[in-house]
C-alpha cells in the first residue's frame, strides 16, 4: 500500500468516516455475497457519492485486516489529519463557542490498540472535546483502533503532543484543572469536585502516570477497589472516571 493510503475496517468505523469524510475514500472491498441489512447502508453511501466499491473473497479482506474481525468490509483511504499542539486553541475556542467549558482526556503512554480504541469511544460518549497523547510511546490511530472505536475515531480529536507535561503547563495556564488517577493517593474520585474546565490523566496499563505527569496535576484521585484484584483496565476506569464528571457537571 502506498505511503499516503490507510486502511480502515469494520462496518461502524466505515460508516462514521463516510459520513464525516467521504472525498477521504478511493476504494471499498466488501465480502462477496454478504450483501445484508448491516451492510447496505455502506454500500448506498458509496453510491451516492460515487465510492469505487468491489466484492472480494473472505480471504482477501483477511489478508488486509491482518487477521483483526472486519466485519466483511475493508477501504482504502487518504490519510486524514493528525492533530498537534498546535490545534489545541482551536479545538478548545470552538468547544468556548458551543459553551461547553473544556473537557478532555490525557493518556500518559497508553500502547494498546485496543484500549485506545475503548477510550476513544468512552470519550466520544462523555463528550469529551479531545484525546491528547504523547507523540512517541503511545498507540497511534491505527486500523484496529478505528474498528475499536466504533466511529468515535472520526469525531474526536486524537491530539499527539511533543512534551506532554508542556503541554499540560500550557492548559492550567488557560484555568484548566488537571485530575490524575494514581492508586497511592487516598483522596476518591468520589470525594473530589469535578466541575469547570477539566483534563483527566490516566496512566499506562500497568505503570500507571509518569512521575513527572503525576507531578504536575493538580490533584490525584484514586478507584475506590473492594475486591482482590488492585486495579481496572485502563479503559473501563476512564469511563467510570469521565461519567462521574458528566455527572458532576450536570446535577
Amino acid at each position: 500500500m502506498a505511503k499516503n493510503e490507510e486502511l480502515v475496517f469494520g462496518i461502524h468505523a466505515i460508516n462514521a468516516l463516510i459520513d464525516s469524510a467521504p472525498e477521504r475514500f478511493i476504494e471499498i472491498w466488501l465480502l462477496k455475497g454478504r450483501e445484508d441489512e448491516r451492510l447496505m447502508p455502506i454500500i448506498n453511501l458509496a453510491r451516492k457519492y460515487g465510492i469505487s466499491t468491489q466484492m472480494v473473497q473472505r480471504k482477501f479482506l483477511d489478508e488486509k485486516s491482518e487477521g483483526e474481525q472486519h466485519q466483511g468490509v475493508v477501504a482504502r483511504v487518504r490519510p486524514g489529519k493528525v492533530f498537534t499542539e498546535n490545534d489545541l486553541d482551536d479545538i478548545l475556542a470552538s468547544a468556548e463557542k458551543k459553551g461547553q467549558p473544556p473537557f478532555l482526556l490525557i493518556l500518559d503512554g497508553v500502547t494498546d490498540t485496543h484500549n485506545l480504541g475503548a477510550c476513544l469511544r468512552n470519550a466520544d460518549a462523555a463528550g469529551v472535546q479531545a484525546i491528547i497523547v504523547p507523540k512517541d510511546n503511545a498507540a497511534r490511530l491505527t486500523p484496529t483502533v478505528r474498528k475499536v472505536a466504533v466511529g468515535a475515531a472520526e469525531y474526536v480529536p486524537l491530539v499527539q503532543v511533543t512534551n506532554l507535561v508542556r503541554t499540560m503547563k500550557q492548559l492550567q495556564q488557560m484555568g484548566v484543572w488537571i485530575i490524575g488517577t494514581a492508586g497511592e493517593t487516598d483522596t476518591c474520585l468520589y470525594e473530589t469536585k469535578l466541575s469547570g474546565p477539566m483534563a483527566l490523566v490516566m496512566g499506562a496499563e500497568g505503570k500507571g502516570m509518569r512521575r513527572l505527569t503525576r507531578e504536575n496535576c493538580d490533584q490525584l484521585v484514586k478507584l475506590p477497589m473492594a475486591g482482590s484484584v488492585s486495579s481496572l483496565n485502563v479503559s473501563v476506569a476512564t469511563g467510570i472516571c469521565l461519567f462521574e464528571i458528566v455527572r458532576q457537571r450536570s446535577a
